[in-house]
């Protein structure tokens, strides 16, 4: 194909004039320096078998913690924080969850919630309620953004779960930009791994998870997990690794719902790994008086 004569005059007189310096105008790139020290080399192979090692070794928990909550973000145009509580987690494999929440200063239960994974209860002594229902995501959201809560943002969020036989995994390069701990107008980028986990839906393979590895001492440091039509369902964000009882494990876990727009920091301060869990932990009764919910 022939360039019209016109054409090639104009892209002429551009250049000449960019040349001249009468059109153009030079701007700075902000240059980010890359971290590469201390950096840790692993295959997809190793990443995977270092998720599912961790995954079979711990099959109970029995967390005290602190909650922090807040609610709201660019839907709402607002962000409300919720008083911090302490509460205390129960986990059993295979899916068995128990959360209590202590109100402040009497510490007498705010709420109260277990799940086998199909079902949960949940007990809200300060309202008088008791309610049922699926595990599930309600097909419709609540306008009050905590009734969208389910245990499983809990069961998903607290522990890596093992990838199955059946998954696909592909392996990713990215970086992350941090702030300098001693110049807060300088940024780093720091090389990291992810983890891509496809499972098979319908006919069609999706996006499930992706894990995070940083690369100084190759831990899991975010997940995201994806909804059935790839968006971002939960963010869980693990920091401050610390010893308990001779297991790592993040003292820190903060849980993100972007489409709700609820955020849950979980701060550990106690950490029993494996510890023996009886059925009745994870059982709840309705209290006399309690209005009974039950969502369909």
């Amino acid at each position: 194909m022939r360039t019209s004569p016109v054409l090639r005059l104009l892209a002429a007189a551009l250049l000449a004039l960019s040349i001249s310096g009468c059109l153009a105008r030079t701007r700075a790139v902000e240059q980010r320096q890359v971290n590469t020290s201390n950096l840790l080399q692993a295959t997809l192979a190793q990443l995977v078998d270092k998720i599912n090692s961790e995954a079979k070794q711990i099959h109970s928990v029995n967390a005290t913690v602190e909650i922090a909550t807040s609610i709201g973000g660019a839907k709402k145009g607002q962000v409300t924080d919720i008083q911090q509580i302490k509460g205390y987690i129960l986990e059993k494999d295979p899916d068995l969850l128990h959360v209590i929440g202590l109100l402040p200063l009497v510490h007498s239960r705010a709420f109260d919630m277990v799940s086998d994974g199909k079902r949960f209860k949940l007990s809200i002594p300060p309202l008088n309620k008791f309610i049922t229902g699926s595990s599930d995501e309600p097909a419709t959201p609540s306008k009050n953004t905590l009734e969208n809560l389910r245990p499983h943002v809990f069961f998903d969020s607290l522990l890596l779960h093992e990838i199955r036989p059946d998954e696909i995994v592909v392996l990713e390069q990215g970086t992350e930009v941090i702030q300098d701990s001693r110049n807060k107008k300088k940024t780093w980028q720091i090389p990291d791994y992810v983890v891509d986990v496809i499972e098979k839906s319908g006919e069609w393979w999706r996006l499930e998870r992706k894990i995070t590895f940083e690369r100084t001492e190759l831990r899991p440091h975010q997940q995201m997990i994806y909804d059935v039509g790839g968006q971002v369902a939960t963010e869980a964000t693990y920091d401050n690794f610390t010893n308990f009882a001779g297991v790592n494990f993040p003292a820190q876990i903060t849980i993100v719902r972007p489409k709700e727009e609820y955020t849950i920091v979980l701060t550990i301060e106690k950490l029993e790994v494996n510890p023996p869990l009886n059925d009745d932990q994870f059982a709840l009764q309705q209290p006399p008086g309690a209005q009974l919910v039950t969502l369909k």
